[in-house]
């Protein structure tokens, strides 16, 4: 499993539109990473002008179907970084605001 701590900066123009679709559920639908993907983005932390979340995925290079299915259209600069866990992962966000706030 190969688990990733993600940066990106939002497109504040875009982020209610984002917001839609993981109200809608659009997003947990897609194969084969959308539940996995509405978990982190639902989740995400901010720090600054970029959001932060977990994700798993195994690509290469990481995120290339979530990217091209859709994190490209709500995000610039989005970089991965290795964590050993989804916990290791969270812990190292938890303290920051949702962006959803």
């Amino acid at each position: 499993m190969a688990l990733y701590l993600v940066r990106a900066k939002p497109r504040k123009d875009l982020m209610k539109s984002l917001r839609q679709e993981l109200d809608s559920g659009s997003i947990s639908r897609l194969k084969p990473f959308g539940e996995e993907l509405h978990h982190g983005l639902d989740n995400a932390r901010a720090d600054g002008s970029y959001a932060y979340w977990v994700e798993e995925d195994y690509c290469s290079p990481p995120l290339a179907m979530e990217r091209a299915s859709m994190l490209d259209r709500y995000f610039d600069e989005i970089t991965v970084d290795p964590v050993g866990s989804e916990d290791e992962g969270w812990n190292k966000i938890k303290d920051k605001p949702s962006i959803w706030q």
